[in-house]
């Protein structure tokens, strides 16, 4: 499997440096590897602030506020998957760089071990789980989160 990652930033509160960047790439690849996901993939990630976050989590989630990342899944079921290139596109992430640096500093971390866990839970909502949707899969979700953030050495 391999991993095409294109990283946009669309925020001028923060430099996004290259490891950022590396570590953002190597938190999606392993949670696909982990995950078992046999096809190649592409995925979007797009760093944004507080302002545009909070837009789009009003515009795709009826949610007037702004959050730390959104996930837009490219399928509902990778069992249907048709690829003439090979390569999948899973979909896009968006985070917020602004919200990250907070979280980080309130949880006592590094902008860069906040940045591979939001990639992380949300490259899981992109392969379709969702901790909203009951107790069960929010356990399930956890614990595939501490096990990829230790793969990843955090």
């Amino acid at each position: 499997m391999t991993l095409t990652t294109y990283i946009t930033n669309e925020q001028s509160n923060r430099e996004i440096r290259v490891a950022l960047k590396a570590i953002a790439r190597k938190a999606i690849f392993n949670t696909l590897v982990y995950e078992g996901f046999d096809y190649d993939a592409e995925v979007s990630l797009t760093f944004v602030d507080n302002d545009k976050i909070k837009e789009l989590n009003k515009e795709y989630r009826g949610k007037n506020s702004a959050t730390d990342v959104l996930s837009f899944p490219q399928y509902d079921d990778f069992n249907d998957i048709v690829s003439p290139s090979g390569v999948v596109p899973i979909g896009d992430i968006v985070i917020s760089l602004e919200r990250a640096e907070e979280q980080g500093y309130n949880l006592f971390h590094s902008i860069y071990h906040e940045v591979a866990f939001l990639c992380v839970h949300s490259t899981l909502h992109l392969l379709g789980y969702d901790h909203e949707r009951s107790k069960e899969e929010e356990k399930e979700m956890i614990q595939k989160q501490k096990d990829i953030m230790e793969i990843i050495g955090f």
